[in-house]
């Protein structure tokens, strides 16, 4: 597949552009937001679209020209306020379905958040971030994409595993962003998650067995 990240400059973005950059199975353009995180990205030679999530819906739709999948993991950054948070998790995300919607691309995954489904278990100082979540979930399961949802427990920087547990309802846990970034690749093409969404923590199944009986 020909694969938009959205969000390439984050860290589980970073890691998944590498990823797919060395695959023989995906080619991977980085949608970034500033010009400078551009130019590192070229510099390993992986092709980029500069668009700001608040940017038009059209703006967003040339960065995606030319692809047929979608990865949504970009975030607003910890050091701004929930206007931001707004914009970015809600906005941000329904404006990348309308532009995956206009180009005709259909195959969607969206990194959401752990629990993001279940208000009565968000946490208490985040509930505009979850909201944000919630809601962008909501709206891209009411399209007609091939929409896979993964809601990862707290992420870690240490490397990854392999080995997962994925399930509808996980109500706590951690695991390293190589993990989730590889199984956002297994879904790509994994049927079994097409229409799918999952929380996601680190366990003792393999991915792509894990991913399989979803």
């Amino acid at each position: 597949m020909d694969v938009l990240v959205v969000g390439a400059n984050g860290q589980v973005g970073k890691l998944l552009v590498n990823m797919l950059r060395d695959s023989q199975e995906h080619t991977v353009k980085a949608r970034v937001r500033k010009e400078e995180q551009a130019e590192a990205f070229r510099k390993m030679e992986v092709e980029v679209a500069v668009a700001c999530l608040e940017q038009s819906v059209e703006d967003i739709a040339q960065a995606a020209r030319g692809c047929n999948a979608i990865v949504f993991t970009a975030g607003s950054g910890r050091s701004t306020g929930y206007d931001k948070t707004l914009l970015i998790y809600l906005d941000g995300a329904v404006k990348t379905i309308e532009a995956a919607e206009k180009v005709g691309i259909k195959r969607f995954i969206m990194v959401s958040a752990i629990q993001a489904h279940r208000r009565e278990n968000w946490h208490e100082k985040m509930l505009p971030y979850y909201a944000a979540k919630y809601y962008a979930d909501k709206m891209l399961e009411q399209t007609e994409l091939t929409y896979t949802i993964i809601r990862p427990g707290g992420l870690l920087s240490e490397p990854g595993t392999g080995m997962i547990t994925a399930a509808s309802d996980i109500r706590s846990g951690k695991i390293p962003r190589e993990d989730v970034a590889r199984t956002i690749i297994q879904c790509l093409t994994e049927e079994n998650t097409y229409y799918q969404s999952f929380d996601l923590v680190s366990g003792d199944v393999p991915i792509e067995k894990a991913l399989k009986v979803l």
